[in-house]
């Protein structure tokens, strides 16, 4: 009698987008729209925190990079456990997580109480993004694989553009409290993700789940009509330490680039996600204009995450991004210059573009570089080292403005962090093999397997 070996990734990557794939990105992009409105929220807040408790700026600036302390922690530990248990369960723990401590946030009474509120919330927060970039890659049809990460991320910004949205008119009628109230929301979404989030395909292969990942099969093509004999096969090794694989195979060079690239534009991203509002009343313009800044910044990161991604999947995420970093490195030099109201929202926009688009579409890029054995280890590395440079990011902007620096030293400051995350993409070892009309990345061989019978 034949038996079939089935090969997952060649399922996965030959599917037709449909209804499972966009339930897939659907709650994606939930759970990260609440990330990334808790990534703004705190530069939303922090002109009113300090009217009220009276806390100097560089204190302000200290917790925001305590609760990304958290972030770092999650971060790493998060991916790791996830190649262990699974994607699901981590994630709703990390959605439990945020959630009941950012509520408690907006009880808060003093610095002290906010701080340990956020440094606790940070650990959920800290663990999710790694873990939806790898399941959004994993269900990806690999046509389109960097545009649905790009998209998934895209709510990242959405969040942002709520707080802006929100905090125009939420914090001077109802106060800054209700803002981490309105951030605690997916506490109700949990009983829903408990019954339809879907585990990773390759974790229940590895389990011997075979019936689930049938299921899953099924969902993803439509055609395939189950056998007894079949066996699921995701063709990976899975002896050996996770963040050692990191080095292995010549993958060493690359996972030091892609650690700095991580470091530098988690810097950018939560240093001016932080303080952009404040620089901006620095320079001059109303909490009100300073929060449509804001909103500028995020509408750019959404059009540079979903147009970065469109160019990736044809021409390479290597090259895109160093273009999109080079921008982004110039646009910020610009704003320094206080140049007219119509060009400072777009070189914000572009700013936004290059610095939170940027992020996404390296997230992108780190879940297709690596075996998908590893995957939530690498980019929960990549997120975790990057955390470093998203804790030093808030505490540099509240240093630069205690420092009473001219307004284009501040943003001189966040430009060279984007010339450096360039450079380290260009050291990146990638190289492409044509494929009729076609490019794919030498180092995605593990996608290149088809429906096998044997005797």
């Amino acid at each position: 009698m034949n038996m079939r070996n089935i090969h997952i990734a060649h399922v996965i990557e030959n599917s037709k987008f449909n209804s499972f794939h966009l339930s897939v990105l659907l709650w994606c992009i939930f759970l990260i729209l609440f990330d990334g409105f808790d990534l703004v929220v705190y530069g939303a807040v922090i002109p009113s925190l300090g009217e009220a408790w009276g806390t100097a700026p560089s204190v302000l600036g200290m917790i925001g990079s305590l609760t990304l302390v958290g972030g770092l922690i999650g971060s790493l530990f998060c991916g790791i456990l996830a190649d262990k248990v699974g994607r699901k369960a981590v994630i709703i723990i990390c959605v439990a997580l945020f959630g009941t401590f950012t509520l408690l946030t907006g009880f808060a009474k003093g610095p002290v109480d906010f701080a340990v509120y956020r440094f606790i919330a940070g650990l959920g927060l800290g663990g999710i993004p790694p873990l939806l970039v790898v399941l959004t890659s994993e269900y990806s049809p690999k046509s389109i694989k960097n545009m649905m990460v790009a998209i998934m991320f895209s709510g990242y910004s959405i969040g942002g553009i709520l707080v802006s949205l929100l905090g125009m008119n939420v914090i001077p009628a109802l106060g800054w409290n209700w803002m981490f109230f309105i951030g605690a929301i997916p506490l109700l979404a949990i009983p829903f993700l408990i019954k339809f989030l879907p585990e990773s395909l390759y974790y229940y292969v590895e389990k011997g789940e075979y019936k689930k990942a049938g299921a899953i099969v099924k969902r993803l093509n439509p055609s395939y009509e189950p056998q007894e004999n079949d066996r699921f096969v995701n063709g990976l090794s899975t002896t050996g330490v996770p963040v050692a694989k990191l080095f292995e195979k010549r993958r060493g060079r690359s996972t030091i680039m892609f650690w700095i690239a991580c470091f530098m534009g988690l810097l950018m991203v939560y240093g001016l996600g932080t303080w952009l509002p404040q620089l901006m009343v620095e320079a001059g313009y109303p909490l009100k204009s300073s929060l449509l800044f804001l909103f500028s910044l995020n509408i750019g990161a959404i059009i540079g995450s979903i147009c970065g991604g469109w160019l990736a999947d044809r021409i390479g995420s290597k090259r895109v991004l160093i273009s999109l970093y080079t921008f982004g490195a110039i646009c910020l030099i610009l704003l320094g210059l206080k140049p007219g109201t119509v060009i400072l929202y777009v070189l914000v926009a572009v700013a936004g573009a290059a610095t939170i688009g940027s992020q996404n579409l390296n997230n992108a890029f780190i879940s297709i570089f690596y075996p998908t054995d590893v995957k939530s280890t690498a980019l929960g590395w990549a997120l975790g080292i990057g955390r470093f440079g998203a804790i030093l990011g808030p505490a540099m902007g509240g240093v630069l403005i205690e420092l009473k620096l001219p307004v284009y030293m501040n943003f001189i400051s966040f430009a060279i962090p984007a010339v450096i995350a360039a450079i380290a993409i260009s050291f990146i070892q990638v190289k492409y093999k044509s494929s009729g009309n076609t490019k794919e990345y030498a180092f995605d061989s593990e996608f290149r397997h088809q429906y096998e019978k044997i005797d």
